[in-house]
């Protein structure tokens, strides 16, 4: 097959490109340019995406004697992924802009432009497992045996036809393999640190990013019986549980921390409760994507809401007509914001490690609400 190797210039992608030479593919590794503007290096492990991330990626091309190419995605990216980030903290939702930049710029983006030059598959350095049915699988999507890297949740939101189109050659290898055999090939990325929080904020100030962005919004903060504690200045700087830097000054009459319960952009108002208001049993979700055919009716499964940890055994309920997701949690879970994913899976006793599908959270409920 010809394929396109996503080089992100990180050892994992190194040895999946390695891996897919090796198999007899014809290979050719494609740096994604995010940035109009690229830093030149990255801040240890901050971030990703920089020139140094691409001069990497070229001299691991280079070893493994395969053509290199580096293609222009700023625009698509500022539109699809910074746009859409700013656009949910605008409606108060907790989006996740590394998984949406993997469903909109690292495989569809990626292999509509791969799939009309002729490629047939991208091959990815994510920790997950896919066998094809050419080759004998089921073609379903399924963890990583590695569970401290499993990436099955952000690949979650990807299609049917694009996950057709996917390889991951990694997913069944621990990490600190794929950093042995990335020595064992002479890559200079072998002890390279992975990269972590959003590559268009690589000093982690979220806050300041969004006030540079979008501006302050001021509003209030009130307790759950709708009284005022304070104002603020800028209700974008709050997150669903969060506890530090609330200032309060007064006291729960219980005495107990309180924690941010709600954000309602409408009205410029962030909500503080106690820390049990948080877990909620019920999420609503729409953008719904099917993977395996369990993902139809009404169905028992797993569902995970945070790329690691926040899984739940669940029933759900899918509605395709109206694009309509309802899921009624066995156990609570805290800390879900509209905005994130929900990706589903089956449950341990019928193969937990398998993809169903997910969809995005609207909203969610407790049981006493």
């Amino acid at each position: 097959m010809r394929v396109l190797a996503a080089m992100s210039g990180g050892v994992d992608s190194a040895v999946a490109a390695a891996r897919a030479v090796a198999a007899g593919h014809e290979v050719t590794g494609i740096h994604l340019a995010l940035s109009k503007d690229p830093q030149s290096v990255r801040e240890s492990s901050r971030g990703c995406c920089s020139l140094e991330d691409s001069a990497d990626a070229r001299r691991v091309c280079d070893k493994l004697g395969i053509p290199f190419y580096v293609w222009d995605f700023s625009d698509r990216f500022k539109e699809e992924v910074i746009d859409d980030f700013l656009s949910s903290y605008q409606v108060g939702e907790t989006p996740n802009p590394c998984l949406r930049c993997n469903e909109k710029i690292k495989f569809r983006a990626l292999l509509q432009r791969g799939v009309a030059l002729g490629f047939d598959a991208v091959a990815t350095g994510h920790y997950a497992r896919l066998t094809h049915k050419a080759d004998g699988g089921d073609g379903y999507l399924r963890r990583a045996v590695d569970p401290k890297k499993d990436q099955s949740y952000v690949l979650g939101v990807l299609t049917e036809e694009e996950i057709s189109r996917c390889m991951f050659p990694v997913g069944d290898t621990v990490k600190p393999d794929i950093r042995k055999e990335a020595a064992a090939h002479g890559f200079s990325v072998a002890k390279k640190p992975d990269s972590y929080d959003i590559c268009f904020i690589p000093d982690g100030n979220t806050r300041a990013f969004l006030g540079r962005n979008i501006g302050l919004r001021p509003g209030a903060v009130l307790d759950e019986s709708g009284e005022k504690l304070k104002d603020t200045d800028d209700i974008y700087g709050y997150t669903i549980g969060q506890r530090k830097g609330l200032d309060l000054r007064r006291p729960a009459a219980d005495g107990k921390p309180r924690y941010v319960t709600g954000i309602n952009a409408g009205n410029a108002t962030v909500t503080v409760g106690p820390r049990e208001h948080l877990s909620i049993t019920t999420i609503y979700a729409d953008r719904l994507k099917k993977l395996h055919p369990a993902m139809d009716g009404t169905f028992d499964c797993e569902v995970q809401v945070r790329a690691h940890g926040g899984i739940a055994a669940a029933r759900a309920s899918v509605d395709w007509d109206n694009d309509s997701l309802v899921l009624d949690l066995a156990s609570p879970l805290a800390g879900v914001a509209p905005g994130q994913a929900a990706v589903l899976y089956l449950t341990q006793d019928t193969g937990g490690d398998i993809v169903l599908g997910s969809g995005t959270i609207t909203a969610t409920a407790r049981a006493t609400d």
